[in-house]
């Protein structure tokens, strides 16, 4: 199983890394959802924690560096959304890793070797906008409740003449409401099983988890 935890508290004294792979999400969501995945592939020499969003990636990576165990660390999986452009998103993350002398890769997905050897994903493929809930969206296209939520928000669209700023998390909260109980977050519904990690949408997220 994997060990998780929160963004590090710069003040505390360092978490020790007592694990060879360490894989990394912006929130809380990821950590969770992470979590579930690397729990079903009964991968058991990881840990996921969340850095904060993306404007503490620098800060997180500063302290990761000055952490027990890290000289010992085999490698580092990056996650972070796209938001408005994948390639940017990336280009951000690689400058970060950079700027501290670690590996980076010119390949999204594709360990780079080095002390430790490092990858990045962007979320949700890799190439689209978007972020983690688009990913989840993707692998909800077949599920029967969809034609449902798209009717909800043409009918909110159509009342109001807009939609939500975040619609894919609109949506994901849409998608959770019709589930059991109604009232989970995108990362507990994912520890409960809710997620089917089988989907061919999840492809790309488990073999980036794999190659760690």
């Amino acid at each position: 199983m994997a060990v998780s935890g929160g963004p590090l508290d710069l003040d505390a004294v360092p978490r020790e890394l007592d694990r060879p792979k360490l894989l990394i999400g912006e929130g809380k969501d990821e950590v969770l959802i992470l979590n579930a995945l690397i729990d079903r592939l009964a991968i058991d020499d990881v840990t996921v924690e969340e850095y904060g969003g993306k404007q503490n990636l620098p800060n997180y990576l500063d302290a990761l560096k000055l952490r027990p165990g890290f000289a010992a660390l085999v490698s580092l999986g990056v996650t972070r959304d796209a938001d408005a452009n994948a390639k940017a998103a990336f280009t951000s993350v690689k400058n970060h890793l950079r700027n501290r002398g670690l590996a980076t890769s010119d390949v999204l997905g594709v360990l780079q070797a080095g002390r430790p050897n490092i990858g990045i994903m962007i979320f949700p493929n890799n190439n689209s906008e978007g972020m983690l809930e688009d990913l989840c969206l993707q692998a909800w296209q077949t599920d029967p409740i969809m034609p449902c939520i798209n009717d909800y928000f043409r009918c909110v669209r159509g009342v109001t003449g807009s939609l939500p700023n975040e619609i894919s998390k609109a949506r994901v909260h849409a998608w959770l409401s019709a589930q059991v109980p109604p009232d989970l977050r995108l990362g507990i519904a994912a520890q409960k099983g809710l997620i089917d990690w089988h989907n061919p949408a999840f492809e790309n997220l488990i073999n980036f988890v794999r190659s760690l």
